[in-house]
């Protein structure tokens, strides 16, 4: 497969943006939103199923035009984040979605507000049975929704107000250049970096000079900019407690994901509690991974050094896809078909280049067009398992596109079942097709990966619990109490198996979750301890097992995750289903163990 890395098209989504189409789009949305602002005389309390569930389709139609557009503009401004073009394109775009929302609001607040509770029920009842579930979690919202003047204030003042000040925080990150300086014997080698991914990609590097040249040269930027970067966040999360905790009356900051998530309190609190007491399994394997290292301690700088000491050949873009193809078709074909239908239709953004944005996202705009994906390619085995991990994404998306737009997106801990699946199912093959003597490398490697995607995330959340009480208590809080807190945070995680150096304590800095969506980092522990799960049944059914995963990605928001689950015999209440998944990681810190 001669590809290689490229642009993606947008055309599906507006086909001449230098043209009257998106002013056209624009009217016709507004046309569409009049019509809809002149059903409000049938909301009362004896309107039929049937006269609902239409007002719900038509406010979908509205969505599903809205998202086309909308996406159109995040897509082109992911591209160059130091576009003023595109930045005036989301920030137009963002105002007249906001003005949409608000004049649609009068239909969500009085479904969960002004309706009471026996026609509710009707409601839901008479409705088709894949709103059920999503109308029910809609009218659990009720007690922290405001009155409809309250909400329309909120959501214009977020344009101007915390989204600009996420914008600020992309474009200023993402227009980064950083200082390399490698110590090698007496030489100093000096490097100039303006792509964080190219820069960030050496801390797995086979050279332990460029491991600590790398995370120095992010690390001393991030510190130079923590003024700006921490005051943001401290703004992130007086924010959140002033309009969660102060005006909607949330328990606690994490319950404001956990609802939006329709996850309970009790899950949240069950995983974060077994991934704090297993924070010896990766302790452990630091200690081990030392020894296999031969040095008597590992250096945090040194985390993801690969046990192969020779540096490992870069992998072309074609050929990455090839593997990705062929692991996810052995698995099942429809899988790789969609896969295909992405690299066929131009979906993918896959080239390095500077102020795009970082890291990768697959992104789903509506149930009748394929999703679209960026990547930073840059040929490392990371970066095909990033493939595998955004292509898993683009398959539940596709599975889950026969459900309106409504409830086409699963939750978020859901959400990241079908990537981390798409992991594993990659490094199955990886595993099956190398040479002994590399599998004892692969196997460190996936270890280094459940770490980086199970406990440093868990960790992450800890932090921002952590951090969203101090300033809750304390609005005066600095960003250097922050950074001493999340430096006590990663004492904690890593004990004694890990020499850790301050400049450490200001790697929170460039985790974009905590500014784009707090909270969120939970969802890959989740879902790579659902999968872990997932897969050992897998491996023991068969191909049995390939219907009741597909019918759990084609579900996509259509069902409460924990009901979904219970299906399968999966009580993501209980902590004894959690710890299944640090069992896997022990026998596989094992079975390395054993290798040597």
């Amino acid at each position: 497969m001669k590809l290689k890395t490229g642009e993606w098209d947008l055309s599906s989504l507006v086909k001449n943006p230098k043209s009257e189409e998106m002013n056209d789009r624009l009217s016709r949305i507004n046309s569409l939103i009049k019509s809809f602002e002149e059903t409000k005389s049938l909301l009362n309390q004896d309107i039929s199923p049937v006269e609902f569930v239409k007002l719900i389709r038509d406010s979908e139609i509205i969505a599903e035009e809205l998202s086309l557009v909308t996406s159109y503009a995040y897509l082109k401004y992911a591209e160059n984040t130091s576009s003023n073009i595109s930045a005036g394109l989301v920030t137009k775009l963002s105002n007249f979605a906001t003005e949409a929302t608000n004049k649609l609001l009068f239909f969500d607040l009085w479904f969960k507000k002004i309706l009471d509770d026996y026609n509710a029920n009707r409601l839901v009842e008479g409705a088709p049975s894949v709103y059920r579930d999503y109308l029910v979690h809609e009218r659990s919202m009720s007690k922290y929704t405001l009155n409809e003047s309250e909400e329309k204030i909120i959501n214009i003042l977020d344009v101007t107000g915390m989204n600009a000040l996420i914008k600020i925080y992309d474009r200023l990150s993402n227009s980064f250049e950083f200082e390399y300086v490698e110590i090698k014997g007496k030489k100093k080698v000096k490097k100039h970096f303006t792509n964080k991914e190219k820069l960030i990609s050496l801390v797995r590097s086979s050279r332990s000079s460029e491991r600590v040249a790398a995370y120095k040269a992010l690390l001393s930027t991030y510190k130079k900019n923590s003024g700006v970067l921490g005051e943001i966040y401290l703004n992130r999360i007086l924010n959140w407690h002033n309009e969660f905790i102060e005006l909607r009356k949330f328990p606690t900051p994490i319950s404001v994901r956990n609802l939006s998530n329709n996850i309970s309190d009790e899950s949240v609190t069950a995983l974060l509690n077994v991934c704090k007491l297993n924070s010896k399994v990766f302790q452990r394997y630091f200690t081990e991974k030392a020894k296999m290292l031969g040095i008597k301690k590992l250096e945090r700088y040194h985390l993801y050094a690969p046990l192969k000491t020779q540096k490992r050949d870069t992998v072309e873009y074609g050929k990455a896809l090839k593997i990705v193809l062929e692991a996810f078709e052995g698995f099942h074909p429809e899988f790789k078909t969609i896969v295909q239908t992405l690299i066929t239709k131009k979906h993918i953004h896959s080239k390095l280049q500077d102020n795009k944005q970082s890291g990768a996202f697959c992104s789903t705009v509506s149930p009748s067009i394929e999703p679209y994906v960026l990547l930073n390619f840059d040929g490392t085995l990371r970066d095909i398992s990033t493939m595998a991990h955004e292509f898993g994404h683009a398959i539940h998306s596709v599975l889950a596109s026969d459900k309106p737009i409504s409830v086409q997106h699963p939750s978020l801990p859901l959400a990241e079942t079908a990537s981390v699946f798409g992991e594993m199912i990659l490094n199955d093959k990886l595993l099956n097709t190398v040479p002994k003597k590399e599998k004892r490398i692969l196997l460190a490697e996936q270890i280094d990966d459940f770490y980086a995607t199970i406990m440093r995330q868990a960790y992450f959340t800890i932090f921002e619990i952590d951090a969203h009480k101090m300033v809750g208590r304390d609005s005066a809080t600095t960003t250097d109490q922050l950074c001493d807190l999340y430096l006590d945070n990663l004492k904690t995680q890593f004990g004694t198996s890990m020499k850790l150096s301050d400049d450490f304590k200001y790697e929170w800095l460039y985790i974009p979750h905590f500014y784009h969506s707090p909270f969120y980092c939970y969802a890959y522990s989740f879902g790579n301890l659902l999968v872990l799960s997932l897969y050992q049944q897998f491996k023991k059914e068969g191909n049995d097992f390939i219907p009741k995963y597909l019918s759990i990605l084609s579900s996509g928001g259509s069902r409460k995750p924990e009901d979904l689950l219970q299906e399968s015999e999966i009580d993501i209440t209980k902590e004894s289903f959690w710890q299944k998944g640090f069992d896997f990681v022990s026998e596989n810190i094992q079975t390395l163990k054993n290798a040597e």
